[in-house]
């Protein structure tokens, strides 16, 4: 889709102010076609050809359709207000709700009934609304290469600016508690579909989160700057996860991290120190990127993976059991938030929303009278995103971007702060530099 935007970019000029030969014109007049096509295709204003209807009526259609939905002149041609339209960002979801409206307008053009119609905003209905006029929303992560303060301050300034014109109020919601909203940043797929992944600049810049309603996606691929005219953006430093968050982390019997992001993980000794990003293929082949949950076990050293209703185990390169086992078959929970091999006893477990799974030793089979409640960990969350343990025998336990610390001798988990700048063993900082963050 980059290429497409950069050709209705590089096209506009010479379509405003002409200068193109007639075979050339007629050459980028059908790339031009073409990539509308496309595009007019990817958010539902062309549908599969009917036998009777003719593509240039088709794709005339389509246009007018489009030009009626933004508010431009209904010619129904590609004309330079309709590309420049096309180039605009937007959602990546299909503008399914204006095309309702425009087929109720055209049936009430044949039938001569008279309708009050509305060109309706470009946005993607859940089926969910608020019935409260005070909302909490949390920054779950936030783009690689932009601080957190400057972030939060830029949400912070979007939420007033929508206060003000509305009835409803803003505020933030610690990281302990719940929110109506949660901002995530993405990058690749998101769960909406593969046709609309956030794959790079220029592309679609965000979509409701079905999952998390109602939720706001963001790519994490787009120059997102609060400070673009007042200066150059800061340069990333550091690994990713710093900046964001992570998919799964484990631990080690050496106390080497693994941390892992989409399709990379990284490699962090006990001293903080950190590996560049590897694929997640080159050392478990097979693996798919973004899982769920991982744990080592520290009695044999084998890894164990989850993903959705699939378990990987690894003894090195090596799958052990050959082919992902459905975790189903024992009693384990599809996506699982976390898991974390628990040194007291010897065992695997799986946490999942307010329930945690202790498994049988070697397997993947759920011991007897679990799940229980996460009430007997005393103050753990709920959804937490990872849990390690640590060599004085604390419990470490993440959530977004927070963490907490159960003391086992006391079964008393205590909110502490911010992981990447508290926790210098998780690889944020420099390394012998007194506690600098990357």
């Amino acid at each position: 889709m980059y290429a497409r935007v950069g050709l209705l970019l590089r096209a506009l000029p010479l379509l405003l102010w002409g200068g193109l030969d007639a075979q050339l014109s007629q050459r980028v007049g059908q790339e031009l076609r073409r990539e509308a096509e496309a595009f007019l295709e990817k958010y539902g204003y062309l549908s599969e050809p009917a036998p009777s209807s003719p593509a240039s009526t088709r794709f005339s259609n389509a246009i007018r359709e489009f030009q009626w939905v933004s508010q431009l002149p209904m010619s129904g041609m590609l004309d330079a207000a309709t590309l420049r339209q096309m180039t605009q960002p937007r959602c990546g979801v299909a503008d399914t709700d204006s095309q309702v409206a425009w087929t109720k307008r055209v049936s009430a053009l044949f039938t001569g009934r008279r309708a009050k119609m509305r060109r309706k905003k470009r946005f993607a209905r859940q089926g969910n609304k608020w019935y409260k006029r005070h909302l909490s929303y949390r920054l779950v992560n936030w783009p690689q290469h932009l601080p957190e303060p400057a972030v939060r301050g830029a949400v912070r300034a979007a939420f007033q600016l929508w206060s003000n014109v509305s009835a409803l109020e803003f505020w933030e919601a610690p990281a302990t508690g719940p929110a109506d909203i949660r901002l995530t940043f993405f990058q690749g797929d998101h769960n909406d579909g593969l046709s609309n992944a956030f794959d790079g600049p220029g592309k679609p810049q965000g979509g409701s989160g079905a999952i998390q309603l109602p939720g706001k996606l963001l790519t994490d691929f787009e120059a997102w700057d609060p400070h673009r005219l007042q200066g150059r953006r800061p340069e990333t430093r550091g690994p990713k996860y710093c900046h964001s968050s992570f998919d799964a982390i484990t631990v080690d019997g050496q106390h080497r991290l693994y941390i892992f992001q989409g399709n990379q993980f990284w490699e962090v000794t006990a001293d903080g120190n950190v590996s560049e990003p590897h694929p997640l293929q080159k050392r478990w082949a097979g693996l798919p990127p973004h899982i769920e949950a991982a744990a080592v076990s520290l009695e044999d050293g084998d890894f164990y993976f989850f993903k959705g209703s699939r378990c990987w185990r690894f003894q090195g390169p090596k799958p052990v059991w050959g082919s992902p086992q459905l975790c189903r078959a024992g009693g384990l929970p599809p996506h699982p938030d976390a898991a974390l091999y628990f040194p007291p006893l010897s065992r695997l477990i799986l946490f999942k929303g307010a329930r945690y799974y202790v498994l049988a030793r070697g397997g993947l089979q759920v011991e007897p009278y679990y799940p229980r409640g996460l009430q007997d960990w005393g103050g753990v969350p709920e959804e937490v995103s990872g849990a390690l343990p640590r060599p004085d025998g604390s419990i470490i336990f993440f959530r977004d971007d927070r963490y907490w610390r159960l003391d086992q001798a006391r079964l008393r988990a205590t909110p502490l702060g911010r992981w990447a700048t508290e926790l210098p063993w998780m690889g944020c900082w420099h390394a012998n530099s007194g506690g600098t963050l990357f």
